[in-house]
């Protein structure tokens, strides 16, 4: 019974892995009129492992919460970029 319940526990720490939540700021610089920002948050709230998105449309820059281990910074580039909007990162840090 001990060596079932010392699997089960490799086993969980193994599949678990090591997911961080993330905190970046992109900067939009071509998010000018009024449908922009409602794009952006769209496209980057659709998005695999995003929690969170929050646009400041005066200083052309969104915010992301994400899980690192579902997405990365440079995805969340291109999808900006794809949406016609291209984006480089201002910030990242852990959160």
């Amino acid at each position: 019974m001990k060596s079932l319940a010392a699997v089960l526990f490799t086993t969980l720490i193994c599949t678990t892995g090591y997911a961080a939540t993330r905190t970046t700021t992109l900067s939009v610089p071509d998010m000018t009129c009024t449908a922009c920002p409602i794009t952006v948050k769209k496209v980057l709230s659709r998005m695999p492992g995003v929690t969170d998105v929050s646009v400041n449309s005066e200083k052309r820059q969104v915010t992301v919460v994400f899980d690192d281990t579902k997405t990365t910074i440079a995805a969340l580039t291109q999808a900006t970029a794809d949406a016609g909007y291209p984006s480089t990162p201002e910030t990242a840090g852990a959160k």
